[in-house]
């Protein structure tokens, strides 16, 4: 029996937010036509993958109604604990593929298993002769980094930086130590709630001449990037931050 393929279907940058652009302005057609054809899904959380559905649905029709689409979610503690490891075995999620139906992976935005659960499922996937295929879509730390101006030859993205003050603290002058030195750009993101307070961190712990750029709200209306010195950042009014936009922070030199 032919196997069924593993897609790795983006989603776009606008969840959780009050206004969603039209989904072919974020995404390729071709892109939502394949997602279209799949009826068998892994992914975070099964609301948010049925309300993408919906919005796929009004672009490309989807191959079976919503109700009879086969939803998987991945498990909490991958949520929590990420599934980059090696400790949480996919296979029985990917059943299907081996039945010879296509499969499709999703994330709550951008690319699956980039900054967000999935690598697993890949590593399943090829684990058992099954051919993965990443769909075209919005990516959130190249675009930012793109729009930075900062190395984008080389640069590491290292997740999310420790809530408690001290430890944030001394993580931020580690990170920016290594930018300093070797000139690899230090991507981070945060939980939207947060951003004020990861901005306000940065600004008061690093030196005045390394490079700050934060990206918001990328691919929307309101998207905003500013890239500066931190010395900048401090003489002037810092950007509103809204609570609801998720950003991506990028230090370098």
């Amino acid at each position: 029996m032919t196997h069924g393929k593993l897609y790795l279907v983006p989603a776009p940058l606008d969840f959780g937010c009050d206004v969603q652009a039209p989904l072919q302005d974020a995404l390729p057609l071709g892109t939502l036509q394949v997602a279209a054809g799949i009826t068998h899904w892994i992914c975070e959380n099964a609301k948010s993958a049925r309300a993408y559905l919906k919005r796929i649905d009004a672009v490309a029709p989807l191959a079976a109604p919503l109700q009879e689409q086969t939803i998987q979610e991945l498990p909490r503690e991958v949520h929590k604990k990420g599934d980059h490891a090696g400790q949480f075995d996919a296979r029985p999620l990917l059943a299907a593929a081996l039945a010879g139906h296509d499969i499709g992976l999703l994330s709550e935005a951008g690319m699956p298993a980039v900054a967000d659960p999935g690598s697993s499922v890949a590593r399943a996937a090829h684990d058992l002769g099954i051919t993965v295929v990443p769909l075209t879509g919005p990516v959130s730390l190249l675009l930012a980094l793109a729009a930075s101006g900062l190395n984008g030859q080389n640069f590491a993205f290292v997740g999310y930086l420790p809530q408690d003050a001290g430890e944030r603290q001394a993580r931020i002058r580690e990170l920016e130590a290594i930018a300093l030195k070797t000139g690899q750009t230090q991507l981070f993101i945060e939980t939207p709630y947060r951003n004020a307070a990861l901005l306000q961190a940065l600004v008061q712990t690093m030196h005045q001449n390394t490079r700050l750029a934060v990206a918001r709200g990328l691919t929307l209306a309101t998207s905003h990037v500013r890239s500066e010195t931190v010395k900048s950042w401090r003489a002037k009014p810092q950007t509103a931050t809204d609570e609801r936009l998720p950003a991506v922070f990028a230090i370098g030199r």
